[in-house]
């Protein structure tokens, strides 16, 4: 379990927006899937990574 923001790894995995936000994974995919993030997708598997900061300033801002 994470404590603070800087606990997390530098480049989050859906899994980690999953337990920041108490979302199911469908609902993570399609905040993932705006093009309000830039997030990256890497390898053939398409596997997607967001950086934390990016994360992290959207949800400080969303929570104002």
């Amino acid at each position: 379990m994470y404590k603070s923001k800087e606990d997390f790894p530098l480049a989050l995995e859906p899994t980690h927006i999953q337990e920041i936000l108490r979302i199911g994974r469908r609902g993570t995919y399609e905040l993932l899937n705006n093009p309000l993030f830039h997030v990256n997708r890497i390898g053939k598997n398409r596997m997607i990574r967001l950086p934390r900061d990016v994360f992290f300033s959207w949800l400080e801002g969303y929570s104002k």
